[in-house]
This record gives C-alpha cells, sequence and structure tokens, in this order.
C-alpha cells in the first residue's frame, strides 16, 4: 500500500510587474488593431476612388 502526501508548493509572483505586462500587451493589441483597420480604410479609399481624388479629399478634409 502506498501513500499519497500532497505537498504544498508556493510562488512569489510580483503582482505590479504582471499587471504591467498584461495592460502592455493590451495596449499594443489595440493599437495594432486600429492600424490595420486605417490600412484597410486606406486600401478602400484608393481602390473607389484613386490616388489623385484620396489626396484632393484629404486636403480638403484638412483645410475646408
Amino acid at each position: 500500500m502506498t501513500t499519497q502526501v500532497l505537498r504544498k508548493h508556493e510562488t512569489k509572483v510580483n503582482i505590479t510587474q504582471e499587471t504591467s505586462k498584461f495592460s502592455l500587451i493590451t495596449v499594443m493589441t489595440m493599437a495594432s488593431l486600429v492600424g490595420i483597420w486605417a490600412l484597410a480604410c486606406l486600401v478602400g479609399g484608393l481602390a473607389s476612388s484613386g490616388t489623385g481624388n484620396l489626396i484632393k479629399g484629404y486636403i480638403t478634409a484638412i483645410f475646408g
């Protein structure tokens, strides 16, 4: 007959570092999603109206 022994194992975790790491990953993920969306919008604008009209529309939007 064998007896099982449960051992208590304790690990030390720096909660501040883990929270910082999670926050950084979250912000970087959101920034990359925004960048992908901006690129998709730029490609869509180029496909629908061409380069000249896209630049003209951009200048008109900035300066009125």
